[in-house]
């Protein structure tokens, strides 16, 4: 099973862009499918978006497409979210997580221990 280590969070005016990344541990990261998700204070977890394993295949959160990006590369073990046009509600904590077994659209539905491995996060910061 792999390991997630989040990175690239912060504080950033509407508008403007941030890159987050998501590293993992062990030799079988081609073989998961990857998603983001954000939790904003107060409110539920919510699906961002998933890229399938051999990348190939992404699926997008509504309020998200078009802005976001998800992309991964196999050989450093990373998936990453660019995020373009950020507005002050894209500010939440987002997660990595990774499943062997589900598609990105499948994961779209998914939340907690339905997914294999979850990262711990990194906090993102819209201001207006």
């Amino acid at each position: 099973q792999v390991q997630l280590v989040e990175s690239g969070g912060g504080l950033v005016q509407a508008g403007g862009s941030l890159r987050l990344s998501c590293a993992a541990s062990g030799s079988t990261f081609s073989e998961y499918t990857m998603g983001w998700f954000r939790q904003a204070p107060g409110k539920e977890q919510e699906f961002v978006a998933g890229i399938n394993w051999g990348g190939r295949t992404t699926y997008y959160a509504d309020p998200v497409k078009g802005r976001f990006t998800i992309s991964r590369d196999d050989a450093k073990n990373t998936v990453y979210l660019q995020m373009n046009s950020l507005k002050p509600e894209d500010t939440a904590v987002y997660y990595c997580a990774a499943d062997k077994h589900v598609t990105a659209s499948a994961m779209s539905v998914l939340r907690g221990n339905a997914l294999d491995t979850w990262g711990q996060g990194t906090l993102v910061t819209v201001s207006s």
